[in-house]
This record gives C-alpha cells, structure tokens and sequence, in this order.
C-alpha cells in the first residue's frame, strides 16, 4: 500500500478544487473573529493562522487593522491563491509553507489560531510534534484558539480520516502547557447545506510551564 502524502494531498485538493468547493468555507469566519474581539488583541498582536490556506481569517484581520500576521499552511497552492486574492496587502502577511509538525519559528505569537486543520493529524508522533510547537512558540499568557471536528462532527473529510474531539479530550492534549479558557460546540454550514459539528476552545498558556 502506498504511503501516505499529506503536502501531496493537500497540493492536489487546492490545484482541483475552487474556493466554494470545500466544506470549510467561510466568507467571513465569525467565530474566529468573535475570538479576536473577546482577547482584545493590540493591533500589533503577533498572530499565527495555522492551516490558513486561503482562508477569508487573513482578510478580515487586515481590515481590522492587525499588523504582524502570519499565515501557515502545508500547500503551496492554498497559499498562492489567498495571496493573489489578496493582491498588493498580501506583502502585509508573512507566509509560510510547511507542515506544522516540522514548523520550526524565531518568532513566539500572541495569538494561535488553528480552525480545522489539527483534527487531520491522526498520528500520535505528530499530534506530540503539535503540541511541543505550540508550547515553545507562545508567549507566556498567549491564547490559543481551536476548531475541530467535534464527537458529533464528521469522521472523515477530503477523503481523509480527522480525529474527533470532544472539549474534554481537546483539553487534555494541551494541558501540560496551558489552561483552558472556554469550549463551546458550533454548527458550520457547508457550502453543500451540509452541517458540521465542531468544538471550538480557547486556551491561555501558563508562565510555570518555561
């Protein structure tokens, strides 16, 4: 049986499908913005996108004025399409294109968002590999912010199978590092009229861990 590709999967799906082809798009993504507005983050937050793809979240942080964003994903093709989308304020954006399990950063962020792209990690190793990132590159007090397909969500998705998760379990994975903040189950509306249950939680990473 053939090994799987994840960078290979991923080029294939953003080099096949359109924008309102996948089941995870948002013209605006509220709920993640709903999290940028609560922790009240100065507009020169460090701010990672973490699976951002060409996701509509960078957009709409540019509008509200944020200035340090970076936007991490494993394809290149999902990245160049938010950039030409985006046309001249994409040189406002760092980007970068890498499996998160190999990200290695000089920077440490305020503010980690990843919506639905931790749950495609299925691997122990690599759910490890996630977890030691993120510790080492938030600050102290920096918030993490999760979307994933929840217990009642879908089990696979691009053809794939996730991990489901549930607040509980969610929490437990990064308890070492940090503290939970708040969890809450969402509904997201495909663009297929499909619905997809996910858990969203917010953690604050705590200063003993260093």
């Amino acid at each position: 049986m053939e090994e799987f590709n994840r960078k290979n999967h991923w080029e294939k799906i953003y080099q096949t499908k359109s924008l309102n082809e996948v089941s995870w798009y948002q013209p605006k993504p509220e709920i993640s913005l709903d999290f940028v507005q609560k922790f009240n983050l100065s507009k020169t937050a460090k701010i990672i996108d973490v699976g951002g793809g060409d996701s509509f979240f960078v957009d709409h942080l540019l509008e509200l004025g944020y200035q340090n964003i970076t936007v991490l994903d494993i394809s290149e093709a999902a990245i160049e399409r938010a950039q030409a989308r985006l046309g001249e304020k994409a040189t406002l954006v760092n980007w970068v294109v890498e499996d998160v399990t190999n990200f290695h950063s000089i920077e440490q962020y305020d503010f980690w968002h990843d919506r639905a792209a931790f749950h495609f990690l299925t691997d122990k190793e690599d759910v490890e590999k996630y977890v030691a990132t993120v510790s080492k590159n938030i600050k102290d007090n920096g918030v993490l912010v999760f979307g994933t397909f929840s217990e009642e969500g879908p089990k696979k998705c691009s053809g794939i199978d996730i991990h489901q998760y549930s607040a509980h379990t969610l929490t437990n994975v990064f308890s070492q590092f940090f503290d939970k903040i708040e969890c809450a189950n969402i509904d997201h509306k495909t663009p297929f009229d499909m619905i997809q249950n996910f858990v969203f939680c917010s953690f604050k990473k705590n200063e003993s861990t260093e």
